[in-house]
């Protein structure tokens, strides 16, 4: 097949959605599929390259030239509307690539759409987030999972963070061309049963029986090869300690993390592996290591020496793959029960389940895993044995017989 993949970013960028959208277009290739991949352009990197096989193209939008639409102008969104600027690209590149399918994810969907207007081309929707029901792309209203959208309420919802004139329109974007990708959708792949239901309920509505719809895991990342801690560039702690690795922000929990990690007495090291973020925490208690930007190979390599991990995500993580990390190393991760977690822990059999926003409940579990070593290594392996089938090999043909339904699909719809 001839596949064209529309993401909002792509490698370089590190993010969860950034690395599998890039191990899904690399395996592809592998399998001898022709595989592109339009995303949006970024001051320094190339317009064009080549990438393990795969053809990236990366195209001016209307982000990289109003800088109000992204607080980061080294990480530019795209808008939640079509970008008259990625339409014209992307139709000049499907006319180019001329592919027998377009999967696309995040807000590039709105774009990818208006370009296959008036082409028998079909649109898979991979849904790796809460775009489409969501300004802020989170699905939290004031710190609780929201129930739903309605236009007066996102604006609310949005205006602290982004400013009411950009709150406006991102809520307007979402609501407004709604209807666009609902005439041109041939398939949703949802990342997790919790997004799938979100999807079914928030964009298709009452039409979910003429769209294909898969829950398919995305692939677990693969070990970047082995580095050393031992020559002092990465400060981890000396003995076995506790990992976090994620965006140092409220939605993944980490000031409910520190706060459950003040409670335990005579903890073990709390290492803290991310990103930063405008909230993230200015200031961390004794005994926390935190540590920035760290390549996937060190990343890897700090799970050999943890004793177990913490995801206690806020917001309703759609599929975590830090959780896959953990486990591919044989360690119990204690997660909250919300979202996609929920997808790969299964409480007490191969890791601990606590609930959300709960800095008591986590220490509890925290507790329990220090003072029961047994239980973390009976748990660790279940974990290992869970997604031991979660390989390019299973995952792949789930993605090839999508597309190629869509494609039959769309020539006899």
């Amino acid at each position: 097949m001839r596949i064209l993949m529309v993401s909002d970013f792509y490698a370089p960028f590190i993010g969860g959605a950034e690395y599998e959208i890039q191990l899904l277009a690399t395996e592809l290739t592998r399998r001898q599929h022709t595989v592109s991949v339009a995303t949006v352009w970024h001051t320094g990197l190339a317009a064009q390259e080549d990438q393990e096989g795969v053809k990236v193209y990366r195209l001016r939008g209307l982000s990289t030239r109003v800088p109000w639409f992204s607080q980061n102008p080294g990480r530019r969104f795209h808008p939640p509307f079509p970008d008259p600027s990625m339409v014209w690209g992307l139709r000049r590149l499907i006319d180019h690539c001329q592919p027998d399918v377009v999967n696309a994810q995040g807000w590039s969907v709105y774009s990818a759409a208006a370009a296959l207007l008036g082409k028998r081309i079909p649109l898979v929707v991979s849904a790796r987030d809460y775009g489409f029901s969501c300004a802020l792309r989170t699905l939290m209203n004031k710190g609780t999972i929201c129930t739903g959208p309605g236009p007066l309420k996102c604006v609310d919802c949005a205006r602290q963070p982004y400013g009411f004139p950009k709150a406006v329109a991102a809520t307007a974007g979402i609501f407004l061309f709604h209807s666009l990708i609902l005439s041109r959708i041939q398939a949703v792949h949802s990342v997790s049963r919790f997004v799938e239901s979100v999807i079914k309920r928030d964009l298709l509505g009452t039409r979910p029986g003429r769209t294909i719809t898969r829950t398919i895991s995305d692939i677990p990342l693969r070990h970047s090869g082995t580095v050393s801690l031992e020559n002092g560039d990465y400060p981890l702690p000396d003995e076995p300690f506790i990992l976090f690795v994620g965006a140092l922000q409220t939605n993944k929990g980490i000031h409910v993390l520190l706060e459950a990690y003040h409670q335990l007495e005579s903890p073990p090291p709390l290492v803290l592996i991310g990103t930063v973020w405008p909230d993230t925490p200015e200031t961390f208690p004794s005994g926390v290591t935190v540590l920035y930007n760290l390549p996937h190979a060190v990343v890897m390599a700090a799970w050999e020496r943890a004793l177990f991990g913490i995801v206690p995500s806020i917001w309703p993580d759609p599929l975590p793959g830090v959780v896959r990390e953990a486990m591919s190393k044989r360690k119990a991760v204690i997660g909250t029960a919300v979202g996609g977690i929920s997808d790969m822990i299964t409480d007490g059999e191969n890791g601990l389940l606590v609930p959300p926003g709960d800095a008591d409940a986590l220490a509890a579990a925290m507790n329990r895993l220090i003072q029961t070593p047994d239980l973390r290594e009976q748990l660790g392996e279940a974990a290992q044995r869970s997604i031991q089938m979660l390989i390019p090999d299973t995952i792949i043909p789930q993605f090839e017989s999508l597309y190629q339904e869509a494609i039959d699909q769309c020539k006899h719809g």
